[in-house]
């Protein structure tokens, strides 16, 4: 029989791989059917909800699940967590409606970023569900709760694009539909699955001690979501839709094919935090597990840049290929830095080693933004690019020389070589002249050759990752 770990990564990667596939038609719908600018008005409306929901989330997701692992109480948790999602969710949209109708505001795409908001807004009401979900390790349960959305939008979309009948107007609602779907969906799931009773009793002292919890946590989210988003925005509003739009496209595009990352991610916070409260720390198995994630997040270099041009051209009628190759080329660079943050992170989180993240992500979000302001004007959208993937190595940086474990002095070196590795492939690339697939089959054979060569790939590898995969009650990551 399969172990739990292998069974909670194979629901949250089918979590994943539905909500990846919707969302891709749903983003090729889009930005086919929507001239580019409308389509960059509706990513800047999109960009400025994800950023405002993410930070008034307070960082009290991830606390709660840290919480729930550790087993403590989900019913209280979950009423603070409930009483907090209301408070502050129906305070920022209530401003958002007072700014609309007392200050007349006129920035162009504010009624669309009302319309959307309100999905959001129930979206966001979802959340402690969620969360509570992830924390008892719940992930079948949580990938029923996390593609209903995305399924109602992508079905409602490709009946409306043989219909002819995508306008702006029309996507946001088709956009509110998903999001009540998935709201009542989770709601009823969490009541018959989880069993945990739900109640909206105010708890001043509990609420104020999550907060000051999850405080360090808070900076954090509040970095994080900036960092995300705001070259998006200053691109939005200091350039103009029509390079957002392209922007968008090639920042979307880069996100899809993180995954992987977020397959194994959700898993790593529990699994740390019950790793670090044993004795077996299984120092080799980390080592092992990143030098695999770094493999796979290098090669994803690798074969995207080869395909980009030719396969986006050829699907967006030369819409967003070629003029975002440099563009993509860059952002592609930094996916095996943000599986290195992402691994670090993990383990820091999991050993509550809340400021010295605080002070990681703040020190992150500083050089994106100085890199945005500079760069931007003069470069546009390879500008936006440098200044993410010189903050994703800051970030690196900054993880390995604050947050210091014993045995993983050295672990560095599996994402400079892979990232080597991948580099002359893409590279290589350019001098060929034959067609996509060839190229494809010929450079991965290549990037093989040079892990071998390099020590990154090694004989009994492959058997290694699936014992660790079928172990059962055991604390690995």
């Amino acid at each position: 029989m399969k172990g739990k770990l292998l069974q909670n990564l194979s629901a949250n990667t089918l979590q994943l791989v539905i909500n990846q596939v919707f969302g891709l038609v749903i983003f090729y719908i889009l930005s086919t059917n929507l001239d580019k600018d409308h389509f960059g008005q509706l990513n800047l409306a999109l960009a400025i909800l994800l950023a405002a929901f993410n930070v008034l989330s307070f960082g009290i997701d991830q606390v709660t699940v840290r919480k729930i692992a550790s087993g403590q109480d989900p019913k209280t948790l979950l009423n603070t967590y409930l009483n907090h999602v209301l408070l502050t969710g129906l305070l920022f949209y209530g401003l958002l409606i007072i700014a609309r109708l007392v200050l007349a505001v006129q920035f162009q795409p504010y009624q669309l970023l009302l319309t959307i908001g309100f999905g959001k807004l129930l979206i966001y009401f979802a959340t402690p569900f969620k969360q509570l979900a992830n924390g008892f390790e719940q992930f079948g349960v949580l990938t029923r709760m996390s593609v209903v959305s995305n399924i109602v939008r992508g079905v409602a979309l490709i009946v409306m694009g043989q219909l002819h009948a995508i306008t702006l107007t029309s996507v946001a609602f088709v956009f509110i539909a998903g999001d009540v779907a998935e709201l009542l969906l989770t709601v009823a799931l969490f009541k018959y699955k989880l069993k945990v009773p739900i109640s909206l009793r105010w708890n001043g002292a509990a609420y104020v001690n999550l907060i000051r919890e999850a405080m360090p946590q808070m900076g954090v989210v509040i970095f994080t979501s900036a960092l995300a988003r705001f070259d998006w925005i200053f691109i939005g509003v200091f350039v103009s839709a029509v390079k957002l739009a392209e922007y968008s496209f090639a920042y979307k595009v880069f996100e899809l094919a993180t995954l992987p990352l977020l397959a194994v991610a959700p898993l790593l916070v529990p699994k740390f935090t019950q790793l670090f409260n044993s004795a077996d720390h299984r120092i080799d198995d980390l080592r092992f597990l990143l030098r695999m994630e770094m493999i796979v997040s290098s090669f994803i270099i690798v074969v995207l840049n080869i395909c980009w041009a030719p396969l986006v051209d050829g699907i967006t009628g030369h819409k967003y290929g070629s003029v975002n190759s440099q563009t993509f080329f860059i952002l592609s660079l930094s996916m095996p830095f943000i599986y290195f943050n992402n691994f670090l992170w993990s383990i820091n989180f999991a050993k509550g080693r809340l400021k010295m993240i605080l002070w990681v992500i703040g020190l992150t979000f500083i050089i994106n933004l100085c890199g945005d302001v500079l760069l931007i004007p003069f470069f546009k959208n390879e500008g936006a690019a440098v200044a993410y993937l010189i903050a994703m190595l800051t970030q690196a940086a900054s993880y390995f020389k604050k947050g210091k474990i014993e045995g993983l002095n050295t672990i560095w070196l599996p994402l400079v070589l892979t990232v080597f590795c991948a580099i002359i492939c893409v590279l290589a690339s350019n001098y060929m002249h034959s067609n996509m697939l060839t190229t494809l089959i010929l450079l991965s054979a290549i990037y093989v050759v040079l892990l071998l060569a390099t020590m990154q790939l090694r004989p009994g590898d492959a058997a290694r990752l699936l014992r660790i995969l079928n172990l059962r009650n055991n604390p690995l990551p």
